[in-house]
């Protein structure tokens, strides 16, 4: 059985495979090659990440596709549906990211609360000559003690949770299909930690937290001018899971009248191209799209996947 790598996978996870005693083609194909080179080829299973397109069309031109596996945790750029109705198997990687999303969201909190997604643009334009200005200006927050909302309890959401409670933060979740949580810190020593975390409700979130950020799904959840004026004043948001969960005009304009005092984003509603209004905004700390782009999260998203495609197909 073949089994197309376009994007996504590490040696380790071929490895798996090939152990399983499936023939694996690593090929960069370019998407207008990608129907005859399945044909010609006879692939069974493909392995993609989000620059490859699997929409309806190549699906009924690729009869032999047996299953889509997908490094991309959003899976925006394969008609899922569709293949399922079509009988293809579709797997995807549900924890191999959430460390790193969970990471670089903090990356952003910290960065906000201490400005210094301001100051490193400053420091080269006046370090030299306005140091003291510069340092009283960024005087900034500490993350401990402060209230951390998460939306979404998934995987990347835990891993948040589990940030924030070690950083010493108060954490409440809301989810609209989970009630709790349940998760456990681990330490470099092994002990751990087991907590559980009841849900409230989401606008009593809105209310009370000093940080948000969102892990659900665009498809069902975006956050707007309305939640925007229930919430906190000088409230920091942060989406580091996808595009659209954030209403972005909406939040520009409460940055500006209140309540948002900072906002992250590292996905965007019109992604590859952020809207200008969002990339000269000076209270916005921007990320081109690195959630799941560390070494570490390929490597577990690629082990993931080989064993349950192996597990699927075997």
């Amino acid at each position: 059985m073949k089994i197309l790598v376009t994007e996504g996978i590490t040696e380790n996870g071929v490895a798996i495979l090939e152990s399983k005693g499936f023939e694996v083609i690593v090929a960069k194909v370019a998407q207008e090659q990608l129907e005859n080179y399945i044909n010609d080829q006879g692939i069974s299973a493909i392995i993609v990440k989000s620059n490859t397109q699997i929409q309806q069309e190549l699906i009924d031109a690729c009869p032999s596709l047996k299953l889509i596996a997908s490094g991309n945790p959003t899976m925006d750029n394969i008609d899922v549906q569709y293949a399922i109705d079509q009988g293809i198997q579709i797997v995807s990687s549900k924890e191999g990211s959430a460390n790193a999303i969970a990471e670089l969201v903090f990356a952003h909190l910290l960065g906000m609360a201490r400005n210094l997604h301001q100051s490193n643009r400053e420091m080269p334009l006046e370090g030299d000559m306005n140091f003291k200005g510069l340092q009283k200006l960024y005087n900034g927050q500490e993350l401990r003690g402060k209230t951390i909302g998460i939306i979404g309890i998934n995987n990347s959401g835990l891993a948040t949770a589990k940030i924030a409670l070690g950083l010493g933060m108060k954490v409440v979740i809301s989810d609209p299909e989970q009630q709790e949580a349940d998760l456990e810190l681990e330490f470099f020593d092994g002990q751990t930690i087991h907590f559980t975390l009841n849900t409230i409700d989401f606008e009593e979130l809105l209310n009370e937290s000093d940080f948000i950020s969102v892990h659900l799904s665009a498809e069902t959840f975006k956050l707007g001018e309305s939640e925007f004026n229930k919430m906190k004043e000088g409230v920091c948001i942060v989406n580091c899971v996808e595009g659209g969960l954030i209403d972005e005009i909406a939040l520009v304009k409460a940055i500006e009248k209140g309540p948002v005092r900072f906002a992250a984003l590292d996905v965007f509603e019109s992604e590859p191209n952020p809207e200008i209004q969002l990339l000269m905004n000076p209270n916005l700390s921007l990320s081109p799209h690195l959630g799941k782009s560390t070494n570490e999260a390929l490597e577990k998203t690629s082990i993931e996947l080989a064993n349950q495609i192996a597990s699927l197909l075997s």
